[in-house]
């Protein structure tokens, strides 16, 4: 397909920012990448979703290094947890092809919302006995795999890599801090984008040299990010992550409830309704941010 020039530039400018979110978030890469490949480079939603694996998973590998010679990777709990998600994500990529992509895409911002609920809410201190603690920690695991194999699901699913889904597992199941559960989830990302990857192969054609340039790209911005995640405080963090997932969630919701209808919604003629939109989060996000404290979820983001 023919792109031109000035999209491109705009396509791989903001593939580098993937690339930050990525090794800074440890997640957020995939939420950017699926609308980067559809609404700006204009993919057709299941070969998106394909190369958005392909870019996710590599640009992972590259973020994870930083992050590992930083010790702030859990090797253990992000194996365990990859390889059950890797299950989940080679099996639902076999079979995304039979799901309509406005049903894909409504799921990916529907869950991006309730990941923020949860990611806002925080991990509450664990006072109980020791002994208490271990007689749990076959549940805990069990909960962690359960999650994994949900989670890989969903990536293989939407194409997402589900660090927005992976580093609340990690905090609140694995019991990891925020700083150690970003860059262990670089780990299960990687490993699930590329089994979801490999499950949708066999029926998805890709654009192999636009997908190597926009992994290119955002290769280049993981190894920023990673310097940034080590300085940004871990609170901060969590809450800043939990809002950018709230915003990417508006926006995609806004452009695929319409579809759901019948109806269409052109970016370039409604950018007004758009951008008045994503006012209402990022506003919210912004005294949320300020005051040391997080708020609830605007209620139009679920609209």
């Amino acid at each position: 397909m023919d792109i031109a020039l000035p999209t491109l530039v705009l396509a791989l400018a903001l593939a580098v920012f993937v690339g930050i979110s990525l090794g800074m978030l440890g997640g957020g890469g995939s939420i950017l990448t699926v609308p980067l490949l559809v609404y700006v480079l204009g993919l057709p939603a299941h070969e998106a979703i394909a190369a958005s694996l392909l870019v996710v998973g590599t640009t992972s590998v590259a973020a994870l290094v930083p992050h590992a010679r930083a010790g702030r990777v859990k090797w253990q709990t992000g194996l365990f947890f990859g390889l059950a998600s890797m299950v989940g994500a080679y099996s639902a990529g076999r079979v995304a092809k039979l799901l309509p992509a406005t049903a894909l895409l409504l799921l990916f911002g529907g869950m991006m919302l309730i990941t923020a609920v949860f990611m806002m809410r925080g991990r509450k201190t664990d006072d109980k006995p020791q002994t208490e603690v271990a007689q749990s920690e076959f549940k805990r695991i069990a909960f962690v795999a359960g999650e994994g194999l949900l989670v890989g699901a969903f990536t293989g699913l939407v194409g997402a890599g589900g660090g927005f889904l992976v580093v609340p597992a990690l905090v609140l199941l694995g019991g990891l801090s925020m700083q150690n559960a970003v860059g262990t989830s670089l780990l299960v990302i990687a490993m699930k984008s590329f089994a979801g990857f490999a499950g949708y192969l066999s029926s998805t054609p890709i654009n192999w040299s636009l997908a190597g340039m926009v992994t290119l790209a955002a290769v280049v911005g993981s190894f920023a990010g990673a310097k940034l995640a080590g300085k940004v405080p871990p609170d901060l963090l969590r809450k800043g992550f939990a809002w950018f997932v709230v915003v990417m969630a508006v926006f995609i919701l806004s452009q695929e409830v319409p579809k759901a209808f019948g109806l269409s919604f052109n970016l370039a003629k409604n950018w007004p309704i758009e951008l008045a939109l994503l006012a209402v989060p990022v506003t919210a996000a912004v005294v949320s941010l300020s005051r040391g404290r997080p708020v609830s979820p605007p209620r139009q983001a679920a609209q």
